[in-house]
């Protein structure tokens, strides 16, 4: 690829981020949404933040673990355990990562 290639390809890209995440920020009123749509966008984000984490934590290489042994399961245990007890993200972000790496580095899991 040449330089003015690459060039174009990164203006390219620039351009049409900027047109799809500015597309309800640039009008000028509000878009009209339906209550129904509006009402499904409130889960998105925990549907993604799912989407993301429990395959981490529950497979490794495409596949289900196998084992007990996993340091992934304890901690994401312990920080949900955290959280429900105190509704602190710090808190529960600092314990499963305690865990994780007490698991990890103490016992080699």
């Amino acid at each position: 690829m040449s330089t003015w290639e690459a060039l174009l390809t990164i203006v390219g890209l620039g351009v049409i981020s900027l047109i799809t995440r500015g597309f309800f920020i640039l009008p000028s009123r509000e878009v009209p949404i339906p209550g129904w749509l509006r009402q499904g966008l409130r889960y998105a984000p925990v549907a993604a933040l799912t989407a993301v984490v429990v395959p981490e934590v529950l497979m490794t290489q495409g596949q289900l673990i196998s084992t007990w042994q996993d340091a992934r399961i304890y901690a994401a245990a312990t920080g949900a355990a955290w959280f429900f007890w105190r509704r602190g993200i710090l808190g529960t972000i600092v314990t499963g990562t305690a865990v994780l790496l007490v698991l990890r580095l103490g016992l080699g899991w």
